[in-house]
């Protein structure tokens, strides 16, 4: 009896040294500190690039940028690309871009989805999108829905801004047709074309 609660004891030490070993590998190494944080665009970096993009409208593109900076911040990241749709009170967007962190490769991404129009028509637009607290490329591909009442528009460009938990965008926008009613959506972003706007 004294040696089958001996062995009792040591295939429980057993046991316990298992678990602290399957613990120990399912626990990331403690650095110490966290992951780094992103680079960020500053103002001038920002303005810079978006005057490159569109190529025109910098006063009403200046006063928009001013807007998003002031209240979200500087971006860890910008997207740059175009989108085409159509609505009659309810439309589709179609677009496609890169994704650049400062200092980074441009990864080539997708979105789309469905919007309220207040127009009928189509429209091509470029589009410039400010992205905040991103914390990889990886994180992009998912859903993200406008925040109402956010929309700002001068002269030809708009914006509006999109969140997803901590993660927010602020696609700014000028081109033919562009629709006010942009705000009123949500943008699902992919790896590749899709055409299922949902």
């Amino acid at each position: 009896m004294t040696q089958f609660k001996a062995h009792l004891r040591l295939l429980a030490a057993a046991l316990c040294c298992c678990v602290s070993l399957v613990q120990a590998a399912d626990t990331p190494p403690a650095s110490g500190t966290a992951p780094a944080a992103h680079d960020t665009y500053s103002d001038d970096e920002v303005a810079r690039q978006a005057s490159e993009f569109f190529s025109t409208g910098a006063k009403d593109l200046s006063q928009v940028l001013e807007k998003v900076l002031k209240e979200k911040g500087h971006p860890v990241a910008i997207i740059r690309g175009e989108e085409a749709g159509g609505a009659i009170g309810v439309g589709v967007r179609y677009g496609r871009g890169e994704l650049i962190y400062k200092g980074g490769v441009a990864r080539k991404i997708y979105w789309q989805g469905p919007s309220i129009g207040f127009d009928a028509g189509a429209n091509a637009v470029k589009t410039f999108i400010l992205v905040y607290d991103l914390p990889n490329a990886e994180a992009l591909f998912k859903r993200y829905p406008g925040v109402e009442g956010s929309l700002y528009f001068v002269g030809g460009f708009g914006v509006n801004y999109l969140q997803r938990g901590d993660v927010a965008l602020a696609p700014v926008r000028f081109g033919v047709g562009w629709r006010q009613g942009i705000s009123l959506s949500y943008i699902n972003f992919s790896r590749t074309k899709r055409y299922n706007p949902f």
